[in-house]
């Protein structure tokens, strides 16, 4: 699976610290930014990792800023891009299971490496239920039009 990552200066430390650890399990990343800790406006790359993934380049993707807020609410302008702010595990799998999320935003001033360690694979790893569900994904969509 293809996954791409976006983060501002406020997530650049747990976006390099997930990066590893997708690569370590086997993920290919597509790295869209930003590259360091100088301040940056993370619209621009909570954009550029949404439209990663509604374009199809990747099947997956992960922002991070300091709250998490910001980056899921640039990324989710993008049409197609269902993406979800969690904190713990639980909130990963039912974002998953129940909405289809296919970008998943996190809190690096929020959450430790060890906790996002256990979203992220909750995230990656957790199927889509589909059926009753289903319905209210196409509606969602259908908001985006």
């Amino acid at each position: 699976m293809k996954v791409s990552l976006g983060c501002d200066h406020g997530g650049f430390a747990m976006k390099e610290h997930v990066k590893g650890w997708l690569e370590s399990h086997g993920y290919e990343v597509q790295d869209c930014g930003c590259y360091s800790t100088e301040s940056v406006d993370y619209p621009v790359y909570g954009r550029a990792a949404a439209e990663a993934v509604a374009s199809g380049a990747c099947e997956r993707g992960i922002v991070v800023c300091t709250t998490g807020i910001g980056i899921s609410i640039a990324a989710n302008k993008v049409k197609g891009i269902r993406c979800a702010l969690c904190s713990e595990p639980l909130s990963a799998e039912m974002t998953r299971r129940h909405n289809n999320a296919n970008m998943l935003a996190m809190g690096g001033g929020m959450i430790g490496a060890n906790m996002a360690d256990r979203i992220v694979e909750t995230f990656l790893t957790t199927e889509f239920e589909g059926g009753r569900h289903e319905r209210r994904v196409n509606l969602i969509s259908d908001i985006e039009g």
